[in-house]
């Protein structure tokens, strides 16, 4: 029998002891001061310059479309791009809050939608939200590029590719924003939780309101 997970965790006996000590003498365990190590670290990681941490990658997803509904970018029964080849939780935030999701064919040697694909799509499409797949991707400098001249807001759903390149450049790196996950039976895990990544100071202070405290 084929296990879909396993242990992701780094000298899992340590790990696990050393977070027993930190929950015995946490005065909180969320939103603290190691979370905040943690998010600046995982920015620098990835060469984004925000990172906000979040409970689980369905929640990065989730939460980075409502703060592009938030600022305007996105309105309720706007068609956004997905990957046909993709996780459930990458399309039912955006069923749940009112835009429709259009399945965009995957290319069987790559397993993520090409530039061509991406192309038949355009006329209908106001955002594209794609899954790099496995640590996989197509010509995504090309697939940023049309974005890019046609005015689709450009998302990566990097969950399953956290330090995969493409000529030198992190895959989460290419679109306005990226999330990721870290489940247990991802690259990297805190048993649950997920982080959103972006450049847009705009679109950081509405996904992190710690931001806009004084």
């Amino acid at each position: 029998m084929i296990k879909l997970i396993k242990s992701s965790f780094y000298r899992e006996t340590e790990t696990k002891q050393r977070l027993v000590e930190f929950i015995s003498r946490a005065e909180i365990l969320s939103m603290g001061t190691e979370c905040k190590k943690f998010e600046e670290a995982f920015a620098e990681k990835q060469q984004r310059k925000h990172a906000v941490f979040v409970s689980s990658g369905s929640s990065a997803n989730l939460l980075l479309i409502q703060a592009l509904l938030n600022q305007g970018k996105l309105n309720k029964g706007d068609v956004v791009g997905v990957s046909s080849l993709t996780w459930a939780t990458n399309v039912m935030p955006i069923i749940e809050l009112g835009l429709t999701p259009l399945a965009i064919d995957c290319e069987v040697n790559t397993l993520n939608i090409s530039p061509e694909k991406l192309n038949s799509a355009i006329p209908k499409i106001k955002a594209l939200f794609l899954t790099n797949v496995l640590g996989f991707s197509d010509r995504i400098d090309k697939i940023k590029k049309i974005c890019e001249s046609e005015n689709i807001i450009f998302l990566e759903d990097n969950c399953e590719s956290l330090g995969s390149q493409v000529n030198g450049n992190l895959l989460g790196n290419f679109g306005l924003a990226s999330t990721f996950s870290f489940f247990v039976g991802h690259h990297m895990s805190t048993i649950e939780g997920g982080m959103i990544c972006t450049d847009d100071d705009d679109l950081y202070e509405i996904i992190d309101p710690r931001s806009r405290m004084g």
